[in-house]
């Protein structure tokens, strides 16, 4: 029935701040704005394939561990190249570790306080080859 994931929505205090992030930090490129009465209240970006990230204007929003989607994960090619490529733009990315599924990780936040897990999968995924896990965390 599923055939992969569409977009995952998130809130921005600051759409301008969010964009920037995301296109000049991330390397992710706009889709389309939504509108109204001409003004830009959200808008999509491409994150591979057919799945984007949506994100909608909230300067009310509340970003903590309790009250926002727990993280999004984005796919990257080579995770030492983007950890670089984020810091050298002077924002804060962790050192990358292997998790218990055997895939590489690291994490950022946007800047309303959403999490952004970057992840760069290995021969031995358990998303590629199964085999339950046991959660190091």
């Amino acid at each position: 029935m599923i055939k992969q994931l569409a977009h995952v929505c998130i809130f921005s205090k600051d759409l301008d701040a969010t964009e920037q992030f995301f296109s000049d930090v991330l390397g992710m490129k706009k889709a389309f704005s939504f509108t109204r009465s001409g003004d830009v209240f959200g808008f999509y970006l491409h994150a591979g394939g057919r799945s984007h990230v949506e994100v909608f204007y909230k300067p009310e929003a509340a970003f903590d561990e309790a009250d926002q989607i727990n993280h999004l994960c984005l796919e990257v090619e080579d995770l030492d190249e983007t950890i670089t490529a984020i810091r050298a733009k002077g924002v804060d990315v962790t050192d990358k570790k292997k998790g218990c599924d055997d895939t590489w990780q690291a994490w950022t936040k946007d800047p309303s306080g959403v999490k952004i897990e970057l992840f760069e999968y290995t021969d031995q995924s358990a998303q590629f080859v199964g085999r339950d896990r046991e959660a190091d965390w």
